[in-house]
């Protein structure tokens, strides 16, 4: 897995592009965010660093021992320097001005079945620019016969 770049609650693939995970909660914790880096690690791959910023739900002491021992290197942007985690200052700002901003979210369920459907779009269907207007995650097309 190329580096996850991990800013509020959203990790993105800095290579690809792509949104690999968005943590919807009233309250994340660090245990939140090992249980997702776990899943994304089994289906992806460690890595061999982590981008973050500083919020205590990556830089607590459980997040940091459990990422040594899985070989993961971390690192940390810089208090106040958005533009040193730019991929994912963009895709946070894409996300609250097309979804966030304009949606009123009546219960947790709804908000996160709305986030994640916003996801996969932003991940399958919507052209990058970065990325020669194609999606980050183009969604597989069965074609009959050769399945």
């Amino acid at each position: 897995m190329s580096c996850p770049n991990i800013g509020g609650r959203t990790i993105l693939d800095e290579f690809t592009r792509e949104c690999l995970a968005t943590l919807v909660s009233r309250r994340i914790t660090s245990q939140d965010v090992i249980d997702q880096l776990f899943q994304l690690f089994v289906l992806r791959g460690i890595p061999e660093h982590i981008r973050s910023d500083n919020g205590p739900e990556f830089t607590a002491r459980e997040i940091r021992k459990w990422l040594a021992r899985m070989g993961v290197k971390t690192l940390f942007i810089e208090r106040g320097s958005p533009w040193e985690n730019g991929y994912i200052e963009s895709f946070n700002g894409k996300l609250r001005d097309e979804l966030l901003d304009r949606e009123v979210f009546n219960t947790l369920a709804e908000a996160r079945v709305l986030i994640e459907q916003w996801r996969r779009e932003y991940n399958q269907f919507r052209p990058h620019s970065a990325l020669r207007y194609r999606p980050p995650a183009p969604e597989a097309i069965l074609v009959p016969g050769l399945t």
